[in-house]
């Protein structure tokens, strides 16, 4: 199993930066396919990013793509999400989780979720 915890969420206004990490224990974090998902109030839980074991592969949704950078760092035990140019409807709780298989989009597929950092992008 792996524990996951984020952190790095906060107020920003719109066009500013934050970076989302999430420190993981327990099993071997290099075996697991990281992702970050986020949910907006009222809305259903949405992918946002996805990253493979090595960090070779990654895969965004189209509406952060070009804006989000997911990475991770198998030594710290640590993936991260570089938020860039941020816009109101960024505003969420972003969730780090992870599976052993490969990347998916879907949150069902997950089994390991953090407790979720607040982002809020002001205008």
């Amino acid at each position: 199993q792996v524990q996951l915890v984020e952190s790095g969420g906060g107020l920003v206004q719109a066009g500013g930066s934050l970076r989302l990490s999430c420190a993981a224990s327990g099993r071997a974090f290099s075996t697991y396919y990281m992702a970050w998902f986020r949910q907006a109030p009222g809305k259903e839980r949405e992918f946002a990013a996805a990253i493979s074991w090595s960090g070779s592969w990654t895969d965004y949704a189209d509406s952060v793509k070009g804006r989000f950078t997911i990475s991770r760092d198998n030594v710290k035990n640590t993936v991260y999400l570089q938020m860039n140019s941020l816009k109101p409807e960024d505003t969420a709780v972003y969730y780090c989780t992870a599976r052993t298989s490969y990347g998916s989009r879907s949150q069902y597929d997950y089994g390991y979720w953090g407790r979720g950092t607040q982002v809020t992008v002001s205008s």
